[in-house]
């Protein structure tokens, strides 16, 4: 049987080799598409019942002519549009999670195309190593995003600040109705927004970090690409 001049593995084991690479592929491609669409939907969902919760505070708030039921029912709605928030805002990180695995898992299949086919791979714009820096490349081909840019423009960031807005409202409104002064219920309710900003970036982080801890790569990148320029493992340019 004709071999590949190499290793002396036949065509027929090649083509095999390739099809379930392929095959594992497409299914991470599948994967990755599902799990995008669906944490889009749910952020979707929660910014339509944010946006639909303020405008009802806001009917009753007329309609009642701000009677002493209308803040009970305010901070009600206040208080699960917070709920429904932090449980999107766990699934937009799990999602986030994943869809680097899934990069990274590609990677390392591509990587296998280049060991097969070395001249193929030399088209290759997504990176074939399946460690944090090839992630990076495949996200980026042309140049290096910094962390802050990567983090400020993510899904995560969005729905950590209408998070934080929500819960700020609802924490200050809670205040308000408890008697204590305006300025005072404002300033709780910035400060709890705050914190949550703050603990939201921090555990994404975390959750980044504790996961490339525990990965051990097959193909390490040699180094950052020559057209990224200067680059560092703090994510700096």
């Amino acid at each position: 049987m004709a071999t590949d001049g190499g290793d002396g593995t036949t065509d027929a084991a090649l083509a095999r080799r390739l099809q379930i690479l392929a095959t594992e592929h497409w299914g991470l491609l599948a994967a990755r598409s599902t799990a995008q669409g669906e944490v889009l939907t749910r952020i979707t969902i929660h910014l339509t019942l944010v946006s639909a919760g303020l405008v009802t505070i806001g009917l009753l708030g007329q309609a009642s002519h701000f009677a002493d039921w209308f803040p009970p029912a305010a901070l009600g709605i206040l208080g699960f549009l917070a709920a429904v928030g932090l449980l999107t805002l766990m699934r937009v990180l799990a999602v986030s999670e994943e869809d680097f695995m899934y990069v990274t898992a590609m990677n390392r299949i591509r990587g296998a195309y280049a060991e097969v086919d070395p001249v193929a791979a030399e088209v290759f714009l997504a990176s074939t190593h399946d460690d944090e820096l090839g992630m990076r490349v495949t996200y980026s081909f042309f140049r290096h995003r910094s962390g802050a840019e990567q983090v400020l423009g993510s899904s995560t960031m969005l729905s950590v600040l209408v998070n934080a807005t929500v819960t700020g409202m609802f924490a200050g409104g809670l205040c308000a109705t408890l008697g204590v002064p305006l300025i005072v219920a404002v300033a709780v309710g910035v400060l709890i927004g705050l914190c949550i900003v703050a603990a939201g970036v921090w555990y994404a982080g975390y959750r980044y970090v504790s996961a490339w801890r525990t990965y051990a790569p097959r193909s390490p990148s040699p180094g950052p690409p020559p057209h990224w320029g200067p680059w560092r493992r703090d994510g700096g340019a």
